[in-house]
């Protein structure tokens, strides 16, 4: 077994204690039965309505039942003290309409209790073996089906814990586990979850711990602590002794692996979204979209395989596809920027192919460019003279991927695309369009590997008018993502500042990208300030020859300058740096001029006097200068 193999397949080797699959109402995989039901107060509930829901459970139960209560009172218990479970919950009876009123009047749960009496508990089987429990994922999708015993409450428990470890939310397995573990501490299955929880955040020294407690255990335990142990190791780059126990579990339960029935679900989805993955990369889209499916089919959580799904249509043009399978990440996982960055994009190219003449100029400046690039002609405009600044425009090219496959495609797409839309927001910089970026690529026959010559970015760079681009490389560890990001002057070929970032399995996209935002703007600021001239100075307010299109927003300071007199000495003329004599601040911005207001003047100010920029805070994302940073 391939090191890259145990990779693949064990990212999440859970789920060995695969839920009740079947039952004669229905099974797992199916949609639930639409209905409608009335709760004890006479308000009507559709099960139709909670179609976008990430996580539904429809309980059936009878309120004369031990049993039955139990499990009942737990779901109350999570949904009461962790509404960020985000879980919806229908308790369904056949009991008597006075004994539901007086249960809802004594336990007072958070979720409705509805009185069956149209059938549903038929068409669920639910009337002889209760509770039968269904928890039902996005489009009403069958997930698991639990029924009867001692034991429903504690395996439904686990059950929501490892629907929450698909959805990412490991906190919250943690705090299910917690609950299982108070009434049954030798619970296997609880243990295992706790410890693939801890490795899914990066937490591998306590994943280790309890995998190690589990490994003294025979049989099951001790073969699912060693497939657990393989991963903490994998991910600690300690590659022979992962393989070695890989080894071992394949000679103790050879139908543990990924392709036979006893795989783990989560070990499947994994597996086929890397197949996919690499089919991709080959160019086998219907393949790839293919795999995906079969991953999303296993764990409908799993927006990875989703967002992949979309990046697939992109390529294809099929933008309309690209937005609604986004949609469906984010219908999962609301706030995943990923998918929301995806589906923004795709709007945006949607938007472009029905607006024909908008679609035409892009066409036209395509075309330019290209015929530029083919000249080698720069197309970056100068400024009236040599003292004033151009604007400064931007681009992105994209970054080369090196080690592992990553998990989710597009990180460098949603990265530059992300900090294209903040940095044009702060005023500063104009960033080129990605679509225009794209277009020029495909239209050259440019793929990513041409670009790793920093000749042919800076040529690109030039054509697309940018003063920068910036540039780099993501380099996929099985732990974490190191992020490289160069900003290279296209004028001079120096590289003006280089950031580096390592993305751990708990950052924050909206965090990091908040963080490179910031560091960009500063660079430009420092390195290059706006400079420009007085043209007209009046009372207390002034007129400088720089607007929108150099940079400039409403609370941009500038230091205004006097020269120094010139000295000769030795036959030479010396001139000393310029002194700052005053301090002005924009207060109303045109197209190619500002004007501002005097804040301090030291000396009398002259039209045609030099003005630079004050070096300030930099910006973060959607701040700009007049909001008094």
């Amino acid at each position: 077994m391939k090191l890259h193999s145990l990779l693949v397949a064990g990212t999440f080797v859970l789920l060995f204690f695969a839920a009740a699959g079947t039952c004669y109402g229905l099974s797992v995989g199916q949609q639930a039965h639409e209905f409608n039901l009335i709760n004890t107060q006479g308000k009507t509930f559709d099960l139709s309505q909670l179609k976008e829901r990430p996580m539904t459970v429809l309980y059936f139960f009878d309120i004369d039942s031990r049993p039955s209560q139990e499990g009942l009172l737990s779901l109350d218990h999570l949904v009461t003290q962790y509404p960020e479970i985000d879980l919806k919950v229908w308790g369904i009876t056949l009991s008597p309409r006075k004994k539901a009123i007086d249960f809802v009047a004594k336990t007072q749960p958070e979720f409705p209790v509805l009185l069956d009496d149209s059938g549903v508990s038929d068409r669920y089987n639910a009337r002889k073996l209760l509770p039968t429990i269904y928890i039902l994922g996005p489009e009403l999708k069958v997930l698991d089906v639990i029924q009867g015993g001692g034991k429903a409450a504690e395996v439904m428990l686990v059950r929501l814990a490892e629907r929450n470890l698909q959805r990412k939310k490991t906190q919250m397995v943690k705090t299910i586990i917690k609950q299982v573990e108070e009434n049954d501490p030798e619970n296997l299955e609880a243990k295992v979850l706790k410890a693939y929880a801890a490795l899914k955040e990066g937490n591998l020294d306590e994943a280790k711990k309890i995998f190690e407690k589990l490994s003294e255990k025979k049989g099951q335990g001790e073969i699912l602590a060693k497939e657990g142990l393989a991963m903490v190791y994998a991910k600690k780059g300690e590659d022979q002794t992962a393989l070695v126990l890989a080894h071992e579990v394949e000679e103790q339960a050879p139908n543990r692996a990924v392709s036979k029935k006893e795989g783990a679900s989560f070990q499947r989805a994994v597996a086929l979204n890397q197949l996919g993955r690499i089919a991709a990369i080959k160019g086998n889209y219907r393949e790839a979209q293919n795999l995906y499916d079969q991953a999303v089919d296993i764990d409908p959580y799993y927006v990875e395989a989703m967002t992949n799904k979309g990046i697939i249509y992109g390529k294809e043009g099929r933008w309309e596809d690209a937005l609604q399978a986004n949609r469906k990440a984010m219908a999962i996982e609301k706030q995943d920027t990923f998918a929301a960055t995806l589906a923004k994009n795709a709007e945006k190219m949607l938007a472009l192919q029905k607006d024909t003449e908008r679609k035409k100029r892009l066409d036209e400046l395509v075309r330019e460019l290209t015929e530029r690039y083919r000249k080698q002609e720069n197309a970056r405009p100068q400024g009236e003279d040599s003292w004033t600044s151009g604007p400064m425009v931007m681009t992105f090219i994209d970054f080369q991927e090196k080690g592992g496959l990553a998990e989710q495609d597009g990180l460098a797409t949603v990265l530059t695309t992300q900090l294209g839309d903040v940095l044009n927001d702060s005023g500063r910089v104009e960033v080129v369009e990605r679509v225009v970026v794209d277009s020029v690529f495909e239209e050259l026959k440019i793929g990513s590997s041409d670009l790793a010559e920093p000749d042919a970015a800076l040529k690109l760079g030039r054509i697309l008018a940018a003063k920068l681009i910036g540039t780099g490389s993501l380099f996929f560890l099985p732990e974490s993502t190191l992020l490289n990001l160069r900003l290279i002057d296209t004028e001079t070929s120096a590289i003006q500042k280089v950031l580096t970032r390592t993305l751990g399995p708990q950052a924050s996209l909206d965090q990091e990208l908040f963080w490179f935002n910031r560091e960009i703007l500063s660079t430009i600021i420092k390195k290059y300030p706006l400079q420009g001239f007085l043209i007209q100075v009046k009372d207390d307010q002034v007129m400088i020859n720089l607007g929108e299109k150099q940079g400039v927003v409403q609370g941009t300071t500038f230091e205004v300058l006097e020269e120094q007199q010139p000295i000769n000495y030795k036959g030479k003329v010396l001139r000393g740096a310029a002194t700052a004599i005053g301090q002005i601040e924009i207060v109303k911005v045109e197209p190619d001029l500002s004007f501002a207001r005097i804040v301090i003047k030291e000396k009398a100010f002259e039209k045609g006097v030099k003005v630079k920029e004050k070096i300030t805070t930099p910006l973060g994302p959607g701040e700009r200068r007049d909001q008094g940073l």
